[in-house]
């Protein structure tokens, strides 16, 4: 009996010094994260000390799978209304991002040939003809940007109708009429423009191919099966939980300052649709970019298609993809995409040597007042979990018309 005691009060105390050690050892394994988001949290607050901008979200997502946000500045700027983690913005053309992933899959399950003419499509629509380049564009190129089309979103046209119709329910068709019969600035193939009107006409295709409404596929194949709890369609000018964009006394859509008056928008968001379309915060954006980029949303032969990219005039040595901008930093090479929408800015970022993935939202679309571009903010933020890492092909910057 005191054999069998001694024998259970040694096992007792290997149990306990284990379980000390266990502790020590997550205490240990806790602690840098601790120390990480501090880093970050005091880098984001310095940038935004540095510029004149209300306020900024960042969101990362670590190579554990660890994700979370940190926030900067106001949501608010008049009300100084603290910006939270959280906090929900318009994330202009990073929407295409979900537009592109629900091709792929559709091209995978063989519903889509990328590298079908539209017409295949569309082609007995009474409109299609008067659309420039009609008969020669594939599908890849509306979604690399080489077919010709160019946008239709600054149009003065499109922006007189668009700002006299606030509530207007917009429909793809009504979008794309505004390039009707223009002459193309090169042949379906033969150039790179960016252009919103390449994902409207996406999008037509997949409702086509389908018989159902994008969004409902985005949501179904997409957002409710990863969880995106805070990314939601951009339905109309009153969106729950989306904080005060600021787009400067001059700008491009000639609107307010203050992009939201008694809980609306000055103009329905809905007309992005593929090209854009979604609000949403910087955490989910990263847990996106990790999934997209470094996930099983693709299959590993479509996301090689995404991946192929061409040329573009998103910064140096910048490539487009499908539905991808890929673009080489000092910490690597990075995969995702930028948005621009009146009042709002974002981009977001992967980086597959390290299997991060990094968002930042801004409620401002003045560029000018953020001191340096948000591609590059992410490329330090990077760094700053990782370590430098130096590459010979330089760094891209993106424009913000481009976005």
């Amino acid at each position: 009996m005191l054999k069998t005691k001694s024998i259970f009060r040694a096992a007792i105390a290997i149990i306990a010094a284990f379980s000390f050690a266990s502790g020590q050892g997550a205490a240990e394994h806790r602690a840098p994260d601790a120390q990480l988001r501090q880093s970050l949290q005091k880098k984001l607050d310095e940038w935004h000390a540095a510029g004149k901008f209300p306020g900024a979200t960042l969101g990362v997502v670590l190579a554990n799978g660890e994700s979370f946000g940190l926030a900067a500045g106001f949501s608010d700027a008049e009300a100084k209304t603290r910006m939270r983690p959280n906090d929900r913005m318009l994330a202009g053309s990073v929407g295409k991002t979900f537009a592109a992933a629900v091709a792929l899959q559709l091209a995978d399950e063989g519903k889509i040939d990328l590298d079908a003419k539209i017409e295949k499509y569309l082609g007995k629509e009474t409109w299609f003809a008067r659309l420039p380049n009609a008969r020669d564009i594939t599908i890849r190129q509306l979604m690399n940007h080489t077919s010709g089309l160019v946008r239709y979103e600054f149009k003065p046209e499109f922006v007189r109708d668009l700002l006299s119709g606030p509530d207007k329910d917009w429909k793809p068709i009504e979008q794309t009429a505004y390039v009707f019969d223009e002459k193309p600035p090169f042949e379906a193939g033969k150039g790179w423009e960016y252009s919103d009107t390449n994902y409207i006409v996406l999008g037509m295709i997949m409702e086509k191919v389908t018989g159902r409404a994008f969004y409902d596929l985005a949501d179904e194949r997409l957002i409710k099966r990863y969880k995106l709890a805070g990314t939601t369609p951009s339905y109309g000018p009153k969106i729950d939980g989306l904080i005060q964009g600021y787009a400067g006394e001059q700008n491009i859509f000639n609107v307010r300052n203050r992009m939201i008056e008694d809980g609306r928008l000055p103009f329905n968001p809905k007309f992005e649709w593929t090209g854009g379309g979604y609000v949403s915060t910087s955490e989910d954006l990263a847990r996106w970019a990790r999934l997209l980029y470094g996930g099983d949303v693709l299959k590993p032969a479509m996301k090689k298609e995404m991946l192929d990219g061409v040329a573009a005039r998103l910064g140096p040595n910048a490539r487009y993809g499908l539905g991808v901008i890929i673009r080489p930093t000092d910490a690597g090479m990075s995969y995702g995409h930028s948005g621009f929408f009146p009042g709002y800015l974002t981009d977001m970022m992967y980086f597959p040597e390290k299997d991060i993935a990094i968002a930042v939202q801004v409620n401002t679309s003045v560029g000018q007042t953020l001191g340096k571009p948000l591609s590059r903010l992410l490329a330090e933020m990077a760094e700053a979990i990782e370590g430098p890492r130096k590459i010979d092909t330089g760094r891209a910057e993106t424009g913000r018309l481009e976005n």
